[in-house]
């Protein structure tokens, strides 16, 4: 896996993350007849919010975002894009890994939703997320929190 961190976002990064957005999803909104290059990248900036974002570097470089967003009792996984040349090197399940071990923590299921016949959706099936509702375009999927494992037993006098 090559070298990755994330850091918190900024204002300044909604273009570069909007850019990366409508490269990756690209290919699965042409298939499903959806994909309009301004209206991909404007939704991007409408939703953007710096403050529940982590920008994802590889190298040091910008090579991704994901987006945990708090919601009337669960968290909201939202923009998670990495580049094309770092998919399928395990830095997604790493960084889905940390948040979905947050939210463990915090006792609190995710949402997401992924858009139909896209690849990501088994790196979400992989990591505990089920499908609650399908449409045309979105699939809506859930992941309840793991509970968490039982303390140890204190060592026997």
């Amino acid at each position: 896996m090559a070298d990755w961190k994330t850091r918190p976002a900024s204002d300044a990064d909604v273009e570069a993350v909007a850019e990366l957005r409508a490269v990756v999803l690209r290919e699965d909104l042409e298939r499903l007849g959806r994909y309009d290059a301004r209206r991909v990248r404007q939704r991007l900036r409408d939703g953007f919010d710096a403050a529940h974002t982590r920008v994802i570097e590889v190298g040091g470089a910008f090579a991704g975002c994901v987006a945990l967003r708090p919601a009337e009792g669960v968290r909201r996984l939202e923009h998670f894009y990495l580049a094309p040349h770092v998919q399928g090197g395990g830095i997604g399940s790493a960084v889905l890994r940390e948040l979905l071990e947050r939210c463990d923590r915090d006792g609190v299921p995710v949402r997401l939703n992924v858009l139909r016949g896209s690849a990501a959706r088994r790196l979400y099936e992989r990591h505990g997320f089920l499908v609650e509702t399908e449409g045309p375009v979105d699939v809506f999927m859930v992941r309840p929190p793991s509970p968490r494992p039982p303390s140890p037993c204190p060592p026997s006098p």
